[in-house]
């Protein structure tokens, strides 16, 4: 594993695994969750990480500014994922990568930005998210991902209503406020109002998931039908919210079967 920065931040890096053998190799983008919150770091995934270069994926495996770092939130978090993935072609003039094959893997908060950054090609010039010449995506796989922030905004709001006590909204926090506060930052930021993607998607989703509804992967897939997208999701009765991300379960070995699909 090679750590290496894309930017000048301290939070501005990822690291790098390569599989065995000369390569050229598939490349996995992974992306990890935490509700885009700065206590939540790279380690959460990097046992996916480590799996993925185990079954012959070079893993490039991304660290960002978050909520509650200086140049976190909007737009910060979101062009640093961006950047980041851009950073491919970089390491492709020293390691053997395949550009042509790029895979953005992502759990949670991270399955929202990897479904993000395989849609961010349909952004307007005039958004702040706006980057000259994405990098090409191939396939993008979001676990138990936050595929429509408007609905997860709804799903906070509601949690709150219910518990109450201080109010909390990830989401909100992430974009600077409400649906009906800031709009144009919904429609730039959800991969469900980006769609057409025109990218192959896999959604894997547990039923059992209190953090993140599987109505949410539901309701996507059903939009990206819709437009004609190829999608696949991929329903796990038994599962809950990390085990997608655990290399121990059944959860995961489903999710390394959709990997080699994807080679």
């Amino acid at each position: 594993m090679e750590k290496i920065y894309y930017g000048n931040n301290q939070h501005q890096f990822g690291e790098l695994r390569l599989p065995e053998g000369d390569g050229p190799h598939p490349v996995a983008v992974v992306i990890h969750g935490g509700f885009w919150r700065s206590e939540y770091g790279i380690e959460q995934i990097n046992a996916v990480a480590e799996n993925l270069a185990e079954n012959g994926w070079a893993t490039w495996n991304i660290e960002y500014r978050r909520v509650g770092h200086g140049g976190g939130s909007w737009p910060g978090t979101l062009l640093d994922v961006a950047h980041a993935t851009d950073y491919v072609r970089t390491l492709a003039d020293t390691y053997p990568l395949q550009l042509n094959n790029v895979v953005t893997i992502g759990h949670s908060a991270g399955g929202h930005l990897a479904l993000w950054l395989a849609g961010r090609h349909r952004l307007p010039e005039s958004s702040e998210l706006h980057t000259r010449e994405p990098l090409n995506i191939k396939s993008a796989v979001s676990l138990a991902g936050v595929l429509d922030l408007r609905m997860m905004h709804k799903v906070h709001d509601i949690r709150n209503k219910a518990v109450g006590g201080e109010p909390n909204n990830p989401t909100a926090d992430l974009l600077g406020g409400s649906p009906e506060e800031v709009p144009s930052r919904y429609n730039e930021a959800s991969p469900s109002a980006l769609l057409p993607l025109d990218v192959t998607q896999v959604l894997v989703h547990g039923a059992l998931d209190v953090h993140v509804p599987i109505g949410i992967s539901q309701h996507y897939y059903r939009e990206a039908e819709e437009f004609g997208d190829f999608v696949k999701l991929v329903e796990l009765p038994n599962a809950e919210h990390f085990m997608v991300v655990d290399p121990s379960t059944e959860a995961w070995a489903e999710v390394l079967e959709e990997m080699e699909l994807l080679k």
